[in-house]
């Protein structure tokens, strides 16, 4: 296993517990309140369409309170993650709520090897997915592989513009990363994570990526799927750069200030086109 996966399952699995405990990720109110819905999936209704009786995988599930949600909009679920203590969480979860969420473990370039070929409806990436890849073209090909040919593709992601910008400099916004993907990760250093929470992680470094807009779009196109739909949003679920933000009543972060400078997430949906299955062996779901 590369390094950086298993630096970055590390930390994965000790936020798991931590955001599983949190109140940011609502578990309580999932189990207490039948049609709850978390926040992220709950900014995706308008665009998300029905999914009754539709199967689908999420990519990069965590702890499963974005799948959760999508199974109780009437979808029959699949979660995908490489953390086996996010999976842990994620499978309580499910199993106190009553929901039948089958969760796999896997790295996301490898999913096309765990799950079936060709076989779901959609695919789902929540935010605060693709930065943790080092390659968007292995992501594409995957999304292609699990979906059926007329399967859709629905992803929120973090805007690579608001990913090139300084996190540190709170007097001006700065662009200081890369915006377009390079070889190499950027590094970093942080014993805490993105909620509400008094432990500290002991392993701390992880490595990430930026991809540009443009980037994952021809990826996908490269791979057999029609662009349908894109859209950029003035907010994002966190606060990705303190000291310019506020957050709002619907729970998302904006600039607090002359917002029309900087784009802050993207929705993006796309469908595989027909005679784009390649043959290969159907693999048996594992859970």
């Amino acid at each position: 296993m590369n390094d950086y996966l298993e630096r970055n399952r590390a930390n994965w699995d000790e936020r798991a517990p931590l955001h599983a405990a949190s109140r940011d990720y609502g578990v309580e109110r999932f189990v207490a309140e039948p049609d709850y819905l978390s926040e992220v999936v709950r900014f995706d209704l308008p665009r998300l369409g029905s999914l009754a009786g539709l199967r689908g995988v999420h990519l990069q599930c965590h702890i499963g309170t974005d799948t959760l949600s999508l199974a109780r909009l009437g979808a029959v679920m699949t979660g995908v993650d490489f953390s086996p203590a996010s999976l842990e969480e994620g499978r309580r979860l499910a199993r106190l709520c009553g929901a039948d969420i089958a969760f796999v473990e896997s790295d996301v370039q490898a999913a096309d090897t765990r799950l079936p070929a060709g076989s779901f409806d959609f695919v789902y990436t929540g935010i605060g997915a693709l930065n943790w890849l080092p390659r968007i073209e292995d992501w594409a090909r995957v999304v292609a592989a699990l979906l059926k040919p007329g399967g859709r593709l629905f992803i929120r992601e973090g805007h690579p513009m608001l990913g090139a910008v300084s996190e540190s400099r709170q007097d001006a916004l700065v662009i200081e990363q890369p915006y377009f993907e390079r070889a190499e990760p950027l590094v970093w250093e942080d014993d805490g994570t993105y909620v509400e929470t008094t432990g500290k992680l002991a392993a701390t470094r992880t490595h990430e990526w930026n991809h540009g807009l443009g980037e994952t779009i021809t990826a996908l196109l490269g791979h057999g799927l029609q662009l349908t739909a894109l859209e950029e949003h003035d907010s994002i679920p966190w606060e990705a750069l303190p000291g310019h933000m506020v957050r709002e009543a619907d729970g998302e972060w904006r600039l607090a200030r002359d917002r029309w400078r900087l784009p802050l997430s993207y929705t993006l949906q796309a469908v595989k086109r027909p005679g784009r299955d390649r043959p290969q062996e159907r693999l048996q779901l594992v859970s």
